[in-house]
């Protein structure tokens, strides 16, 4: 490729915008298919993966390319036949870039499907066109309702086994439809395909007719992306405090971090969270150069008026539109880790750039996908469950509810005895009471707060 041509696609792909999004669906109801297929038919498989494949399923005494083998990279995947990790791809048209997330679909998997659609604006939900809705269909739609996902498509795959009769799709897509709605899906999309025969994943079929809708890579191509995140409420989570001591500038002291969501402007009064003092932003350096304004994702240093002291873990915030602090976190979670999390248990939170100390003080209950019913006071979440929790920190937070903000909303708790990760979060609206919290006991340990 000519220099020029680079130069043109280089300009080509930064003009285009970029869509995450996950696939998830019941064991062998062709996921991994689906995205090597649409992977191979919008030519975005090198060669020599294309021939690796190829090999891998001669050997396994398969006349035709396996195309899940693009995705599925794990010996233990191979050898089973399914999906364990998440496997992201990177791939991209003239229109869009995408970052692609295949998720697991055994039930003992749900918090694969947890981490690969928390950052998604899309949802690929998969079903078999001969089963039909099934639990893992309902647990899917449920999980990203839970996180929010504003896009999701409904994928009714293996038409061709079906005789790709149109009634068999509409009924499916129906019972789907209702089914996402009620959990506030805001938008469904159906499309009937055929990932190993190629129909309507990236061409359309010429064996439905019937079917006027878009092909899956033209809906990927052409939905709206709406992770706009400048018009967010502002969040600069501080990571790291910038004190050269040079000759040049002996008293710079300068704050660095990525913007979380909005914008800041230079001139513009903040506060300083959780202290809840409040300065002035002098400067603002990205790239080397002074800017007026800087917004998310952007990665810069703010310089304030004030000597404040501020460390890793601080937020900072627009004085008008700064969020409460809190040391009563009720959120719902997804347990992610093999161990059980148990009323009582000592943890630590760890929110944007901040890690304090935690109790787990109740666990109110554990919600039951399929029916969406909750289970009161379980006692304990384990491997793959989703309830409600409430926690005490050490330390004051500044969280934002998640459906305001998936970024500055969600966090991790994670064990203090070897750093494991135990359940991702997603705060809620309500915290404990001013009276509550002045009624906690403290202890001499530091963790009973």
């Amino acid at each position: 490729m000519s220099s020029t041509s680079t130069e043109q696609l280089s300009e080509q792909l930064a003009a285009t915008t970029l869509l995450r999004f996950a696939t998830a669906g019941s064991v062998d109801d062709g996921k991994s298919t689906l995205v090597g297929r649409l992977l191979h038919d919008s030519k975005s498989v090198l060669t020599d993966q294309l021939e690796a494949v190829e090999h891998a399923s001669r050997s396994r005494g398969q006349e035709a390319p396996d195309l899940a083998l693009l995705t599925d990279g794990l010996r233990a995947e191979r050898e089973q036949g399914i999906t364990i990790d998440v496997a992201y791809r990177y791939f991209a048209t003239p229109r869009r870039r995408f970052i692609l997330a295949d998720t697991p679909g055994h039930v003992q998997y749900t918090r694969n499907m947890v981490t690969g659609a928390s950052t998604a604006e899309l949802a690929v939900v998969l079903v078999d066109a001969r089963n039909g809705v099934v639990e893992q269909t309902r647990r899917h739609a449920a999980v990203a309702a839970l996180l929010r996902v504003p896009h999701v498509v409904l994928a009714v795959n293996k038409m061709d086994l079906v005789d790709y009769a149109e009634p068999v799709f509409a009924a499916i897509a129906e019972e789907f439809t209702r089914y996402a709605s009620e959990l506030g899906v805001p938008e469904i999309t159906a499309i009937p395909i055929s990932a190993l025969a190629g129909d309507n994943v990236v061409e359309p079929s010429a064996h439905m007719d019937w079917y006027g809708g878009p092909t899956v890579l033209e809906h990927l191509e052409t939905v709206p992306v709406s992770h706009d995140l400048t018009a967010c409420h502002a969040r600069f989570p501080v990571q790291y405090v910038i004190r050269p001591q040079t000759a040049e500038h002996p008293d710079y002291r300068g704050y660095a971090g990525q913007i979380a969501a909005g914008a800041f402007r230079v001139g513009e009064k903040v506060s300083v969270l959780p202290s809840g003092r409040t300065t002035t932003i002098t400067a603002i350096d990205a790239l080397g150069e002074s800017v007026d304004i800087a917004w998310a994702p952007q990665s810069v240093t703010i310089r304030l008026a004030d000597d404040i002291d501020i460390s890793r873990g601080d937020l900072l915030a627009p004085a008008a539109d700064a969020p409460a602090t809190t040391q009563d976190v009720e959120a719902t979670v997804c347990h992610v880790a093999d161990q059980p999390l148990t009323v009582g248990q000592r943890v630590l939170l760890k929110h944007t750039t901040r890690t304090v100390k935690a109790i787990v003080k109740e666990i109110p209950s554990r919600l039951t996908l399929d029916d969406l019913s909750q289970h009161p006071a379980p006692g304990q979440l384990v491997a793959n469950d989703i309830g409600r929790v409430k926690v005490r920190t050490a330390e004051p937070l500044a969280l934002d509810a998640y459906a305001d903000s998936r970024r500055t909303g969600s966090f991790l708790l994670i064990d203090p005895a070897d750093g494991t990760t135990l359940a991702a979060g997603m705060a809620g609206d309500s915290f404990a009471t001013a009276k509550a919290v002045a009624e906690a006991a403290a202890d001499d340990d530091g963790w009973d707060f």
